[in-house]
This record gives structure tokens, sequence and C-alpha cells, in this order.
């Protein structure tokens, strides 16, 4: 008569864990083994101290072996629920060294540290949880199985540990985002893009960092950052309008802050409103979007000593600036430079007089240049 053998589902807190449905070793448990009864009890158990003392139990006697994964499992779930973060690390970690492609070890890991709030833990489990399954993606089929066959039974498995892929994945993403600190955000977010290039994530995650590095003043990690995004998205609005502001503003690389800026006016005239915005959200952000990459064109020109372009560059972008109250000040001071140098004085006064006004960066920029125009000073008008 065959022996039969079952692959035991752990049962703790609501949670189910069966070996079936998951990359690692498989531990077969033989049907009415000491093992296989042994489960049940535990499994039965109500009382945490009484589950505790089973699987205290099960560890010291029938835990050798295969079996020590089994016993590393029931504790790692145990402490789970009872939220013994330390513990399930401790014991997290003794299954990674008897089982180190145990998936579904690395998913209880980052709950853990999720819960815990420890960032550095949380992307160390993470990062590794991510890399089995990659591995197991890539893994060739056992000796005696079709290469067809094999690929059928991966797919079913990434099928399903796909829901808790996905969770780790966007906790990850998350916490890395809440982080405060910009360089530490940054970091994090790179290691994550890094680890889940194929996530849904990835790319909006080196868009923010590169965000962040310029928050922290860390230019080349900025444009590093947005330089690889646009390699990958040439028509990354977030990225052409940020890497051609930045130039601009420092009247470097201009050839590259030209194309930028006039790339991200061409891709916004037919650029379709984000799923995640309002129609409000998408006019306000995508004039936004458009006037600093006008203002920046502005300003490339007034560089070159192309004045009436630059002009109608930022005659363009003031109206979409507006909402932005210290970019439409800066475009405005830039306007009363490209008027200046147009001999237009009268309405050079205008525009620095207006940017005066507007608290920010150019306030006292263009107070200083009004102080020095002669009292009264009149221009050509055109």
């Amino acid at each position: 008569m065959r022996k039969a053998f079952w692959l035991a589902p752990l049962l703790f807190g609501g949670l189910a864990f069966s070996a079936r449905a998951q990359i690692g070793k498989a531990v077969p448990i033989q049907a009415n083994s000491p093992e296989d009864k042994a489960l049940a009890a535990i499994n039965a158990a109500t009382d945490p101290a009484q589950k505790l003392a089973l699987i205290d139990k099960f560890a010291a006697e029938l835990g050798s072996g295969d079996m020590a994964i089994v016993a590393d499992e029931l504790y790692v779930n145990y402490y789970l629920a009872a939220k013994n973060n330390d513990k399930v690390f401790e014991y997290g970690e003794k299954l990674w060294a008897v089982d180190p492609d145990n998936f579904l070890n690395g998913v209880n890991l980052v709950r853990a540290a999720q819960d815990k709030n420890d960032l550095e833990r949380l992307f160390k489990y993470g990062e590794k949880t991510v890399a089995i399954v990659r591995r197991y993606r890539a893994s060739p089929p056992p000796q005696g199985r079709s290469a067809d066959d094999w690929q059928r039974d991966v797919k079913d498995i990434l099928a399903q540990v796909n829901d808790n892929l996905n969770f780790v994945e966007q906790t990850l993403f998350f916490a890395a985002y809440r982080s405060t600190d910009p360089v530490a955000r940054a970091g994090y977010l790179l290691r994550f893009a890094e680890a889940c290039p194929e996530s849904a994530y990835a790319l909006q995650a080196q868009e923010i960092a590169a965000s962040s590095y310029l928050m922290a003043g860390d230019n080349a990690k900025m444009l590093d950052t947005a330089n690889k995004v646009l390699a990958k998205d040439p028509d990354n609005l977030g990225m052409l309008v940020l890497v051609a502001n930045y130039l601009s503003e420092k009247g470097e690389q201009l050839d590259k802050a030209e194309a930028c800026a006039a790339k991200a006016v061409s891709v916004l005239a037919t650029a379709k409103k984000p799923e995640n915005l309002t129609d409000e959200q998408w006019a306000q952000q995508s004039a936004l979007e458009k006037g600093i990459a006008l203002s920046s064109l502005g300003q490339v020109n007034i560089i070159h000593r192309r004045d009436a372009a630059a002009l109608e560059n930022f005659k363009a972008a003031a109206p979409l600036l507006k909402s932005d109250p210290p970019t439409y000040g800066r475009n405005q001071y830039r306007m009363g430079f490209a008027l200046l140098n147009l001999r237009r004085v009268a309405e050079a006064r205008a525009a620095l007089t207006e940017a005066a006004s507007i608290k920010g960066p150019y306030q006292g920029l263009a107070q200083q240049k009004l102080s020095s125009l002669p009292p009264g000073a009149g221009g050509k008008k055109s």
C-alpha cells in the first residue's frame, strides 16, 4: 500500500501558508506520522502559551533535518501573530539559513520590519525577498522535467505569490517615500528601483529620487538620476522639466537645457491626463510644467543674446506660472532683463517692479536691479 504524504499548512492568527503555494523547499509530512499529529495538535491549540509549548516540543523532538524548516516556520508564524517582531527576525533568519529561497518567510520578515518601523531592516529583507522571486523565475527545469512543463509550473507559482510580491514592493516604495530626510529618501528609492526594476513604481521612485536630491542640494546626483530616467523614458515630463529648469538656471549644458525644454513643450501638447489627477489638477500641473519649460527656453535664449525670442518665451510663460508665485516672480525678473537688453526700459521697469513685489528668491534681486535704473528712465516702446 502506497504511503500517503501531505504538505501541511501552518495556521496562525488567520494566516495560512501552504508549502505547495510558495517558493522554497517543500517538506512532505507523512499522514498519521508523529510530525503530522504534532502539527494537528499545534494548529488545534487556541491558548497561546499552550501553542508555544507544543511548538517547543515539536522543535526539540522532531525538528531535525528538513523538519527544522517546519519548526522555524512555526515559530515565525507564532511570533508574527503575537507581534513579537524581534523573535520573528530571530527565527526568520534561522529559517533562511536552512531554506534560503523561502519566499513566504521573506514576506513575514517584511511584515515584522514594517510593524516595527525599521526601514533599514525592511529594505534588507525586502531586497532579499524579491531576489528570491527573480532567481525562481530564471531557474532552469529540474532534471527530468521538460522546459515547457517547468515554465508552466513557474507561471502558476508566480501567479500564486503575486499578491505577496506586490505587497513587498508597495511596502518598500511607500516606506522609502515617507522618509523625511531627502538624501535618505532618494537613497532608499533608488535601492527600491534597483531591486524591483519591473515594478510599476520603479520609474516613479527614480523621479522622486531625482527631485529629492535637488531638494538636498546634491545636484550631481540629481542630474545623474534624472538622466537615467530619461534614458529609459525620453518623454518623461517631470525629468525633462527638472533638467531644463536646473541647467538653464545654472547656465550649464545649454544645448541640453534647450532640447529638454523644447521637448517638454512638445510632449505636453499631446499628453494625456494621469488617472490619479482630476481635470483641474491636471490643468494646473500641465500649465506649470509648460510655463517652467518656456521660461527655461527664455533663459537659454537670453544667455545666447537672443533677446527677442527670450521675451516671447517669458510672455508665453507668465500666465501659466501665476499659480506658483516664486516661479512667476523669477520669470518676470528674467523678462525685465530681456526688455532691458532690447532697450525697452519702461516695460522692463514694470516687469521688475512686479518681480520685486513677489516674495521669493528673486524679490531682492529685482529690487536691487530697479534701484540701479536711472529715475524715470524711459525707453522706446514697440
